[in-house]
């Protein structure tokens, strides 16, 4: 049963549908106690999540129960806030409906980043994963809900084709859509009813760690939402300032008050990233302090240091990154291994509550629900991108005009590639473009 249930997902180019797009086959191919579902959405202005707690609780546990076979894993929970009522409501009913006694709910506080895999799992369980670490080395497989959902899917047959995504910030219609993969960002800003300004910039993912990007680009099989902001909107402003300003504001402005080690989550559970010795260490031009700088391999770049610590608006966020880039093409490992036990004393006086992130990034006006939209999404054009997760791009199996339909195998794992994905047509039509992505067109 745990071969199959690892071939299907395979198959059905189940990834991550949040992050970087890890391919589940092999996060699912390991021995663990614990299966955490990722419901906390604690990205402000992000809504599909619990939407789809509620509108498909019963796959969600479907999904939960196949990794826990495929895992070994004896214990399930699904973690998410209390504010989710809906959500709450609908899987308690269909807990007791479907007699899963082995899967419990875990209530979260509401605060930023619960959603990130090493808080959450630290909530839930007690344990802290090792610097540089991942769940799997204490014992637990972290699952985001879409990914299960896709996961129960697989089971029956049925390939990735849809992502849902949330479409919200200064748009006249906000609302949560499951469309097809390949879809213009475009398209589905129309969808939410055009943008509400006429100048705009768009992030893809939360206004946290979403990037900016641009609306012809594609929905992609992690993209979890859409935000729609002014132009001149200081969160935009930020996310795009360059590196040479934010390293020479480093330089001439940090003023060592330490305030964005108190609110690191890493810090927080025991990890020894301090991003204030960090930034110290770049103003003074100590670049060779290498037990310091090297600190930010542990950086998840959450960006609480930056959005919520920083009262001089740095980015302790952005030298980590661009740290960590320097160290890859450098070729250099992490060397921080430690393995705290337990989280600092203050943690729980140092959390974020997400309602004051939300008022500080300046989007307390877009703080409105985002319904979930029934309704089937119709395109005429998709690009689905050959690299859209973590490992090895797909390598195309089909040839500019093929004729392909909704679910057919367009791109496969390259061979000897120990991590990618398939990847599958998410309209019925005619393949006009291969090359980095599959350009596929309604007859």
């Amino acid at each position: 049963m745990r071969e199959e249930i690892i071939a299907a997902v395979k198959a059905a180019g189940v990834v991550g549908a949040g992050g970087a797009g890890f391919p589940t086959h092999v996060k699912i191919n390991a021995n663990v106690d614990t299966v955490i579902v990722n419901g906390a959405e604690c990205e402000p202005l992000l809504r599909a999540h619990q939407l789809i707690m509620a509108s498909e609780s019963e796959k969600l546990i479907i999904g939960l129960r196949a990794v826990m076979v495929a895992t070994g894993a004896r214990r399930g929970v699904i973690g998410l806030k209390r504010k989710y009522e809906e959500a709450v409501t609908r899987l308690q009913a269909s807990l007791k409906q479907m007699n899963a006694q082995e899967i419990e709910l875990f209530f979260l506080p509401d605060i930023y980043p619960a959603g990130d895999e090493q808080v959450l799992l630290h909530e839930v369980t007690g344990r802290v994963v090792p610097e540089g670490g991942i769940p799997l080395h204490v014992g637990v497989v972290v699952a985001n809900v879409e990914t299960l959902i896709n996961v129960a899917e697989a089971l029956s047959g049925k390939p990735v084709t849809d992502k849902y995504v949330t479409v919200t910030g200064a748009v006249n219609k906000p609302a949560t859509f499951k469309v097809p993969i390949g879809m213009a960002i475009r398209e589905l800003i129309q969808l939410a009813g055009g943008a509400a300004v006429p100048q705009y910039a768009v992030i893809d993912g939360g206004p946290m760690m979403g990037k900016l990007t641009t609306d012809d680009q594609p929905v992609t099989k992690t993209t979890g939402g859409i935000i729609v902001l002014p132009q001149n909107h200081s969160l935009v402003a930020e996310k795009s300032t360059p590196w040479a300003a934010i390293a020479n504001r480093a330089k001439a402005v940090c003023c060592n008050c330490r305030a964005c080690t108190d609110v690191c989550p890493r810090n927080l559970l025991g990890h020894s990233l301090e991003p204030h010795r960090i930034m110290q260490a770049i103003g003074r031009g100590q670049y060779h302090e290498t037990d310091v700088v090297t600190k930010a391999f542990l950086c998840s770049e959450c960006g609480a240091c930056d959005s919520f610590g920083c009262s001089m608006g740095l980015s302790p966020r952005r030298v980590n990154a661009e740290l960590k880039r320097q160290f890859s093409q450098a070729h250099m490992k992490n060397p921080h291994n430690a393995k705290p036990q337990n989280s600092r004393s203050n943690r729980e006086y140092r959390l974020i509550p997400t309602k004051r992130l939300l008022y500080r990034l300046g989007l307390g006006n877009y703080d409105v629900k985002a319904p979930l939209q029934t309704e089937p999404v119709t395109v005429k054009d998709v690009r689905i991108l050959l690299s859209q997760h973590i490992g090895a791009p797909a390598k195309p199996i089909v040839d500019i005009g093929a004729i392909v339909n909704v679910g057919d195998l367009i791109a496969v794992i390259p061979e000897g590639a120990a991590v990618g994905t398939n990847l599958h047509a998410s309209i019925s039509g005619q393949v006009y473009a291969v090359d980095r992505s599959i350009g596929i067109r309604t007859m």
